[in-house]
């Protein structure tokens, strides 16, 4: 009986011909010895392959409806996960807020490692989750002895690299209900003095002596007059504590504000969802920064919404491991960890040097892997330049479409006949066991997101947002891997599109500005009524400046930005960014800068070659030279623009769209030269002033 059930369900579930039991009995006595063996061996053979073979990733969804219309109105739209308009505020009982969820790890981890670092050579070192909360109430005592209040309108500065300390530093904040207001060192001092007396910050926690130097300074000029006491994480020279004193200043070291708290123990205040937990100010591209206020609530329903999307697909494991190096200065890294401590999961800092970042990775071998689409793109293109011969790119975009096809079925895995034999030692530069990858922050491109999902062999999801919605706002479906969109809204926020009439958009074409609303929305921007009545519409939709589309599947494509553009001469709207996104995917160029104005009937650009590619693409085309010398030579100008001009009539470019001519520029925009925001966003008003001189060139060459 039980034989005829396994051959029902064989033959079901395989899907071909098999005989029944009646017809075995009549065939098996003329079979040889031999041949019944043989059949043997076929049975438990197919029974092999269909206990073991690949199985789709189950959507959580009908990912032909990722998204529903609210209220019957198609341009605004939820989450298909959500059975009616409530959105999603938490997802566990005891999650509603940033301390409560590091509080979950503690419990559910068994007191297992929780942070990680390590010194050049050196394997990673762990501090546990008990470890990580005793020191915070200890350094958060610390503070309430130094005369800091434990509630959400006392503001703490943290100026310091990703490390250990800045979790821990972070948690001591939320233990007693305290608000952080993150600084990094590219905002220069105009904006740093913005931040610090519009928090009407009195302490900073930093890393480096060089970081307090740079805050004593603003104290000796009388810039930061509330400014009273620094802590820093490594020691200093006596000169420097002699010169805070002169200044007013007081330097504590973080052991000794910790062994203070250790001695003036306090029970915990822990914070409520309604609760400020950071101010988190957006350099921005123009003008002073402005100071994003995100609640403890928002953090939750955030971390909890892609929580509630992952489920039944894909769990956080307490063995997961995410490596930072992202800054968390910014919300995109913070709300990661904040996931991975929910589930006594473990973080491992870089050595806080980028170039070693792929050494930490290799030793670290971190199972989650945040990333900006920059990253992917040079991981994508490091790949294509490996492969040198004929034979062997065939060999290697042969396996690429065969992962693709698997993943067009919804089979994601890491141990097909290809990985072993082609993709195994681009899954060891990244450690081996990444099972998670996460693109956020700025638009990737199709082709790049689909060849590494096939040569990763992990799980590969791109999100939305910006920093007031509390980072993300629309998230990939599990079993939808299909690029050119950045999945359906996540169920704590409704988004909708509105009409932008001046570039020809409209809601009922399913097309127009991208706008956000719920449980992630941020309160507004710290004592900034104007800029907050820009961001905020009084129904309480975030207006975000960025164009979106609709797409039949409930997904949401972004296609054009609101906030940059500008018009031609004779009249055309022209969204740079969407330009540049094209143009970036042209071999030889790693940077473009797009410009143009209304004194101007045509565009021009500005563009940084990429220097690990660009001679032996010059040398392709007879050109042989320096890199600098390259970027002076007006044959490979002219290569360079013909072949951005390719990639945009195939991407769809009007002729309006297309840049007429080019300046190549020898040394890449950072964060250092100020070019970058910390986020790697293009400062446009810094570039344009920066470039002015050749932009006036360009134009005075190129005049009709």
């Amino acid at each position: 009986m039980q034989f005829q059930e396994w051959l029902r369900s064989l033959r079901s579930g395989a899907g071909v011909w098999l005989p029944d039991v009646e017809e075995l009995r009549r065939l098996l006595p003329s079979l040889s010895p031999s041949s019944l063996l043989g059949l043997g061996a076929l049975a438990s053979l197919t029974a092999y392959w269909l206990a073991t073979r690949p199985r789709p990733i189950r959507p959580p969804c009908d990912l032909h409806a990722q998204s529903v219309p609210v209220q019957g109105d198609p341009s605004c739209r939820r989450s298909a996960l959500l059975q009616d308009e409530m959105l999603l505020e938490f997802y566990y009982e005891d999650t509603r807020t940033a301390y409560e969820m590091f509080q979950r790890g503690l419990r559910v981890s068994g007191d297992g490692p929780c942070l990680g670092f390590r010194k050049p050579s050196e394997p990673y070192k762990w501090i546990s989750y008990r470890e990580v909360c005793e020191q915070a109430q200890a350094l958060g005592s610390g503070l309430l002895a130094r005369g800091c209040q434990p509630n959400p309108q006392q503001f703490i500065g943290i100026f310091a690299q990703n490390r250990p300390e800045w979790v821990i530093a972070e948690l001591a904040c939320y233990s007693f209900s305290m608000a952080v207001v993150p600084l990094y060192d590219t905002l220069g001092q105009e904006a740093m003095v913005h931040i610090l007396n519009i928090a009407e910050i009195t302490m900073v926690i930093c890393d480096k002596p060089e970081k307090a130097e740079s805050l004593l300074s603003h104290k000796e000029q009388t810039l930061a007059p509330l400014l009273g006491s620094i802590v820093l994480m490594t020691p200093c020279s006596a000169a420097l504590l002699e010169r805070a004193k002169k200044c007013g200043i007081e330097i504590l070291q973080f052991s000794e504000l910790m062994e203070l708290g250790r001695q003036n123990l306090r029970e915990p205040v822990p914070p409520k969802p309604e609760d400020l937990a950071v101010v988190c100010f957006t350099s921005g591209t123009t003008g002073k920064p402005k100071g994003a206020m995100i609640t403890h609530g928002n953090i939750a329903s955030n971390t909890s919404s892609v929580i509630k999307i992952l489920e039944g697909s894909f769990v956080i494991r307490q063995e997961d491991i995410s490596i930072s190096y992202l800054p968390l200065a910014h919300m995109f890294e913070r709300m990661i960890q904040v996931s991975m401590f929910c589930h006594g999961a473990r973080v491992g800092f870089y050595q806080g040097d980028l170039s070693l970042l792929m050494d930490d990775i290799k030793t670290l071998r971190p199972t989650f892997f945040p990333v900006v689409p920059r990253l992917l793109n040079r991981i994508y293109d490091k790949i294509l330049a490996s492969v040198s011969s004929p034979l062997k790119r065939a060999l290697l975009h042969y396996a690429v479409r065969r992962k693709q096809a698997e993943l067009s079925s919804g089979v994601v895995r890491n141990n097909s006949v290809w990985d072993r034999l082609i993709f195994n030692k681009i899954q060891a530069s990244l450690g081996g066991n990444l099972r998670f990858i996460l693109t956020a922050s700025a638009p990737i491109s199709p082709t790049v997101l689909s060849f590494l999902r096939a040569t990763l062999g992990c799980l590969i999801f791109e999100g939305y947002g910006q920093t007031e919605c509390t980072a993300g706002c629309t998230f990939s479906m599990p079993g939808d891997w299909t690029a050119g969109h950045v999945g359906a809204p996540l169920p704590c926020a409704m988004v909708k599109v509105t009409d932008i009439p001046e570039m020809s958009y409209y809601s009922h074409n399913g097309e127009g500005e991208i706008c956000i609303k719920g449980h992630s929305v941020f309160r507004g921007y710290l004592r900034d009524h104007e800029r907050t009545a820009e961001a905020l519409d009084p129904e309480g939709w975030l207006h975000t400046g960025d164009v979106g589309k609709w797409l039949p599947n409930g997904a949401l494509q972004i296609i054009d930005r609101k906030k940059h553009i500008f018009k031609l001469s004779q009249g055309e709207y022209i969204a740079p960014e969407k330009i540049e996104n094209v143009y970036i995917r042209s071999a030889p160029v790693l940077q473009v800068f797009v410009h143009g104005d209304s004194l101007q009937s045509h565009l021009v650009g500005i563009v940084v070659p990429d220097p690990e590619v660009f001679t032996d693409w010059a040398k392709e085309r007879g050109i042989v030279g320096s890199y600098e010398e390259l970027c002076r030579n007006p044959d490979v100008k002219k290569a360079v623009l013909e072949d951005m001009t390719v990639i945009g009539k195939e991407a769809g470019l009007k002729s309006f769209e297309q840049v007429k001519d080019l300046y190549l520029h020898p040394e890449m925009f950072s964060v250092s030269n100020g070019l970058l925001t910390p986020t790697l966003k293009t400062r446009r008003v810094d570039i344009r002033r920066a470039f002015q001189e050749q932009i006036r060139q360009l134009y005075a060459k190129t005049a009709v």
